[in-house]
């Protein structure tokens, strides 16, 4: 329906991120200037996250799994309230990274006929009018420390935890003939309220280059087991400087895998975002 195990996966993604890690590192063994030990410096990013959400759930009292699909333009049209930011804080070499993102999407509609309440589908006579809420917050808060800083290269190495909080709420009807099927009732709501934590290890940075170095790309890439079986974030563009900060373009993917039994089976969030960062 559209609205819109392995440890060994796992251990390999895992392993790849070290791997990754490691190669940052040794690349940043050259000379470097010395870090202002003693002074904070501070940015704060505002941003627009403008994913298309893909969300398997496993519905309480269902036989069956629930897919749930919600596009970019479902997000702009129906978004009820949105926060997105981050706050990033450095001294020397050493940084806490917050990031937030909290969504509150209402009145998603559709029709269906592969329907089903509890383990009894409906018949192809009868239709399923549905409305779809979806209140979700993804908090990332991780420690850092800068493995390069230099006119080109900023790396930061970040190890920390990351929550994800869904809450999907499915309204139906069902309208049409439905022959001897008898259902609890035609019209009922589904929900599921879950929660997440996992440990996350990843890099962020940036890369600088054109005149005078205005003209950067960042990139950020992080993964993680906990709770959730596996999930990995992946996010890169193109952005420019000015002495107040900057403001930048780029694509960000999140990806959820969650072992058999949890309230939800996978959930992936894809799409552009625009943002600027103000530091000081």
């Amino acid at each position: 329906m559209k609205i819109g195990d392995s440890i060994e996966c796992t251990t390999t993604v895992l392993c790849f991120a070290t791997g990754m890690l490691f190669s940052v590192a040794t690349a940043g063994q050259a000379p470097q200037p010395a870090a202002e030990i003693g002074t904070w410096q501070f940015t704060a990013t505002v941003y627009g996250w403008v994913p298309t959400i893909d969300t398997k759930v496993n519905f309480p009292g269902d036989g069956r799994t629930t897919d749930l699909s919600v596009s970019k333009s479902d997000v702009l049209n129906h978004l009820k309230f949105t926060f997105q930011g981050s706050l990033d804080a450095h001294n020397g070499r050493w940084g806490i990274f917050n990031d937030l993102v909290y969504v509150d999407l209402g009145g998603v509609k559709s029709q269906d006929r592969d329907f089903s309440i509890g383990n009894i589908g409906i018949p192809a006579s009868a239709t399923a009018n549905l409305s779809l809420d979806v209140k979700s917050l993804i908090w990332t808060v991780a420690g850092e420390y800068r493995l390069v800083s230099d006119p080109a290269w900023t790396v930061d190495l970040l190890g920390g935890a990351r929550l994800l909080h869904m809450k999907p709420t499915l309204d139906y009807s069902i309208t049409g003939e439905l022959g001897p099927i008898v259902l609890p009732g035609r019209n009922g709501s589904k929900r599921v309220n879950a929660s997440f934590w996992d440990g996350i290890i990843g890099v962020k940075g940036r890369y600088a280059f054109g005149n005078d170095n205005k003209w950067f790309a960042p990139f950020y890439l992080d993964v993680g087991t906990g709770q959730a079986q596996l999930t990995w974030q992946i996010s890169g563009g193109i952005g420019y400087s000015f002495t107040w900060g900057w403001v930048f373009a780029m694509w960000r993917y999140l990806d959820y895998n969650f072992q058999s039994g949890k309230p939800l089976d996978s959930t992936n969030m894809n799409g552009p975002l625009l943002g600027a960062a103000f530091r000081w």
